[in-house]
C-alpha cells in the first residue's frame, strides 16, 4: 500500500470561549444574568457599571404612562425601564408556619417537659399545616433526643398535640383532612346553624363530600336538598390547608425582560432597561494601553480589557436577539393582545426562526425563562407558542386558544348541571372548532378541571 500526502479543505464550527459565553448568556433568566454580571464585575477590574442616573429619570417617566384600552396593529421597538408593578411572587408572609407556632408556644406557659414535646411536634408539621408522622413514631424520637423524657407516655404527647391544634391557624397539626375540618367545626360556637349536620357529614361521609355525591348525602343525612346547601356552605368556609399563607422559604420573583405597551397608536416592544445595568470598560485602565509597553501589568490590562469587551458584546447580542424575537412574537400574536387567549394563533419555533433568520435552537434558548410584561399580565415567551388544530372554516386554531374557549365554557356553565365532555365537544363544534371528545378530556385534565360529576354544586 503506497503512502502519500493529500491536501483537503473543509469547514467546521469552532466553539471559541467567546461563542460559548454568548450561547450561555442567551439562555439565562434575568436573575441569573444579574448574578453572572455581578460575578464578571467582581473578577474583572476593567469592567464597570456605567452611570445611568440621567437616563433612569427619563425611563421612570416613560414607565408611568398609562396603558390605553385600544391597540393598533403597527409595531415599534425601543428601550425603557420597568416600574416594578405586576412582578410575580409567591408567599404572603415571610414568617414561616413553624416560627408562628413557636411564638404562640412561648406565650402559652408550657411546662419544660411539654415545651420539649411541642417543639418536636411543631418541627414535624409540613407547609400545609399537617403533622407528617404518627405519634407512635414520634415517641421514640422524643425519648432519644431528650433522655429526661424517657418516662413520657403517648397520652402526654397527644395532650400537647391537642393544644397545638388550637393554635392559630385552627386545625394546624391535624393528621388528615377529616381531623383538620372537625377541629375547625368544633371550634365554632355551639349555636352555629347546621353545625351538627356539618360535623356528621365530615366525620362519617367525607368521601361522599369529596365526590360531590349529593344524592347519597341527602339520603344518608336524612335532610332536604335546601338543608344540604346550608351544610355545604358552612363546610366551604373551613380551611383544609391551615399552613397556606405562611412563607416556607425564599420567594420566587419574576423580572420581566421585555415590556409591551401602546405608544402613539403603535405597539411597542421594549427591553426592560432596569433589569440589567449598563456596562462599560474602565477608561482609566484602558488609557494605560496607549503607552505600548509589553510589561506584565500591560499584558494583564490588555487581556482583561479584551474579556470585558467580549462580555459587553455578548450581552448586547443577547439583548438584540431577545428584542427581535419578542417583536416578532407580538407581531404574529396581535389577536391575543386585542381579544385575549381565545384569539391566539398557532405558532412554533420554526415560524419565529424563519422570520428572524436564526436557528430554532437559538429561539428556544432566548425564549426560555424570559418574561414579557403586557397589559394582560406577565407571560413567559414560550406561552405564545402552541400547536395547531384544524377548524371548519379552513383556518388553524392554536391549542392555547382551544384551552381558553374550554375554560370559558366551563366557567359559564350551570353549576347544578355541569357540561359533560360530549356536550363541550358539541359547543366547540358550534364555534367551528372540531375536536374529539378525548381531546377535550385531555385538555381539561391538563388544566386541572375535574369531570362534570365532580364539578356539580348545589350552591
Amino acid at each position: 500500500m503506497k503512502q502519500g500526502l493529500q491536501f483537503k479543505f473543509s469547514q467546521q464550527l469552532s466553539m471559541t470561549p467567546q461563542l460559548q459565553q454568548a450561547i450561555k448568556l442567551l439562555q439565562l433568566s434575568s436573575l441569573e444574568l444579574q448574578q453572572e454580571v455581578q460575578q464578571a464585575l467582581d473578577e474583572n477590574p476593567l469592567l464597570e457599571v456605567a452611570d445611568q442616573s440621567a437616563e433612569g429619570e427619563t425611563d421612570l417617566a416613560a414607565a408611568e404612562e398609562s396603558w390605553e384600552p385600544s391597540y393598533s396593529a403597527s409595531l415599534g421597538s425601543s428601550g425603557t425601564a420597568y416600574d416594578g408593578e405586576d412582578t410575580l411572587y409567591q408567599g404572603s408572609t415571610s414568617e414561616s408556619l413553624q416560627e408562628h407556632l413557636l411564638w404562640q408556644m412561648r406565650l402559652s406557659h408550657f411546662s419544660p417537659l411539654d415545651e420539649a414535646i411541642a417543639m418536636l411536634l411543631i418541627d414535624s408539621i409540613d407547609e400545609r399545616g399537617y403533622l407528617t408522622a404518627e405519634l407512635e413514631e414520634l415517641l421514640p424520637a422524643i425519648r432519644q433526643q431528650h433522655p429526661e423524657l424517657i418516662q413520657v407516655e403517648l397520652a402526654e404527647v397527644a395532650v400537647v398535640l391537642k393544644r397545638i391544634q388550637h393554635f392559630d391557624p385552627i386545625g394546624v397539626g391535624a393528621r388528615n383532612v377529616r381531623e383538620c375540618l372537625l377541629i375547625q367545626l368544633r371550634h365554632l360556637p355551639k349555636d352555629t346553624p347546621y353545625l351538627n349536620l356539618a360535623l356528621q357529614a365530615v366525620d362519617k361521609h367525607l368521601q361522599l363530600l369529596a365526590q360531590r355525591d349529593y344524592r347519597n348525602l341527602v339520603r344518608r343525612l336524612r335532610i332536604q336538598e335546601a338543608d344540604l346547601c346550608q351544610v355545604l356552605a358552612l363546610i366551604q368556609q373551613l380551611q383544609p390547608h391551615p399552613g397556606d399563607g405562611f412563607g416556607a422559604g425564599d420567594d420566587d420573583y419574576v423580572i420581566p425582560d421585555v415590556l409591551v405597551r401602546k405608544k402613539n397608536n403603535r405597539w411597542t416592544v421594549e427591553l426592560n432597561s432596569q433589569s440589567l445595568p449598563k456596562l462599560k470598560v474602565n477608561e482609566d485602565y484602558a488609557a494605560l494601553l496607549q503607552s505600548g509597553s509589553q510589561s506584565e501589568e500591560q499584558q494583564y490590562i490588555r487581556q482583561h480589557t479584551q474579556a470585558a469587551k467580549w462580555f459587553i458584546k455578548s450581552i448586547e447580542s443577547r439583548n438584540d436577539t431577545l428584542l427581535k424575537v419578542a417583536a416578532t412574537i407580538v407581531q404574529r400574536q396581535q389577536g391575543f393582545f386585542e381579544y385575549g387567549p381565545e384569539a391566539m394563533k398557532p405558532m412554533v419555533l420554526a415560524d419565529v426562526a424563519n422570520a428572524v433568520e436564526m436557528h430554532e435552537s437559538t429561539i428556544s434558548r432566548i425564549t426560555t425563562q424570559k418574561y414579557m410584561h403586557t397589559p394582560k399580565g406577565v407571560f413567559e415567551l414560550k406561552y405564545f407558542f402552541s400547536s395547531q388544530l384544524a377548524t371548519d372554516n379552513g383556518e388553524d386554531a392554536s391549542s392555547t386558544a382551544i384551552r381558553a374557549v374550554l375554560k370559558k365554557l366551563v366557567a359559564a356553565e350551570n353549576p347544578k348541571k355541569p357540561l359533560s365532555d360530549s356536550k363541550l365537544t358539541e359547543l366547540m363544534a358550534e364555534q367551528g372548532i372540531q375536536v374529539a371528545r378525548r381531546t377535550i378530556a385531555k385538555y381539561r385534565e391538563a388544566m386541572n378541571i375535574p369531570p362534570s360529576s365532580q364539578r356539580k354544586r348545589l350552591i
